[in-house]
């Protein structure tokens, strides 16, 4: 991985994805006590960050290869990504998602055109079923966060960001970000150590599914006790990727761990002074800026929306809190 990748990555997306902005308002930095920055990749297509990786993956794919069709595996917003990467370029997708992940994101990755394929992710491995459907069918896997296009794709956030705080006169600063296997993480860690290493990109992850922020203390790739139930849905992983993780361990800070209240918090003040709409694992790193002061470095902070896929009555939960 380097940011070659990224670059080119970022060539291959020109026009396709949305340069998100850097969103602000005067109430969040009162009660972060610092100038909050934030990058909601809830506006991306399909309605997270999770894009940029799959159109990375399927353009970085021989033509004869991915004409063959494609699979992957996902809570919602991968699996939405894929689909409509696929339904962009013309070819095949069949998506593995758990029975429990939200019905939005069952509706919407239907609404691409791929098939969906239910598992119960408490009881059957994803990675199985995947492996045994991609062989059958002759399909390309295209993983979540353990692969280097992918993760080079969720990198051309980390350029974006790397641009706008410049723009903005930001040149130090810890960036937080959504975590679940470390993909965002790693592509937005690796883009800033080339284009801005001022700023110090930190994974932020609920309680009780932090095994990036303990990995992060052990050096070695942590295991949850538990892979569902979470509030979160879209950033619980069973542990970091292990192509990710060597790169987070390298470039990143420690890690900070939320609460589901402070989510739905965050969830809430993101709608009523942003104007925009984060599911709760793309929350989480809102929630940490706002909620975690003590534990960020200097006058301003960045932090990342990382999507906006939720069912209604979450929202309204939000709202209501």
């Amino acid at each position: 991985m380097n940011i070659q990748m990224i670059e080119a990555a970022a060539t291959r997306a020109s026009g396709i994805t949305r340069r998100t902005p850097l969103l602000s308002a005067q109430a969040l930095d009162a009660i972060a006590g610092r100038r909050v920055l934030v990058k909601p990749e809830c506006l991306q297509h399909t309605g997270s960050f999770k894009f940029r990786g799959a159109w990375s993956a399927l353009t970085a794919l021989p033509e004869d290869q991915r004409a063959k069709g494609v699979i992957a595996f996902s809570s919602g917003n991968h699996a939405q990504g894929v689909a409509l990467a696929a339904q962009k370029l013309g070819v095949p997708a069949v998506i593995l998602m758990p029975s429990d992940a939200p019905a939005a994101k069952i509706d919407g990755t239907r609404s691409y055109g791929a098939e969906v394929v239910l598992y119960d992710r408490g009881r059957e491995s994803r990675e199985k079923i995947g492996a045994e459907i991609a062989a059958a069918r002759d399909l390309t896997l295209v993983r979540p966060y353990d692969d280097p296009q992918v993760i080079a794709g969720q990198g051309t956030c980390g350029l974006e960001i790397a641009e706008q705080a410049t723009e903005t006169g930001v040149t130090e600063a810890d960036v937080l970000i959504c975590c679940g296997g470390g993909g965002l993480t790693a592509g937005i860690a690796l883009a800033l150590e080339a284009r801005a290493p001022g700023l110090r990109p930190r994974p932020a992850e609920p309680a009780g599914f932090d095994d990036t922020a303990r990995s992060l203390l052990s050096g070695q790739r942590e295991t949850n006790a538990k892979e569902a139930g979470g509030l979160c849905d879209a950033i619980l992983t069973p542990s970091p990727g292990e192509i990710t993780f060597p790169i987070n361990a390298r470039l990143c800070g420690p890690g900070i761990v939320v609460t589901d209240d402070e989510v739905l918090q965050a969830m809430a003040l993101a709608a009523r002074h942003l104007k925009v709409i984060a599911e709760p694992g793309g929350a989480a790193a809102l929630a940490a800026a706002l909620f975690h002061g003590t534990e960020i470095a200097g006058d301003t902070v960045i932090c990342t929306i990382s999507g906006g896929n939720l069912d209604p009555d979450l929202l309204i939960r939000a709202l209501s809190g």
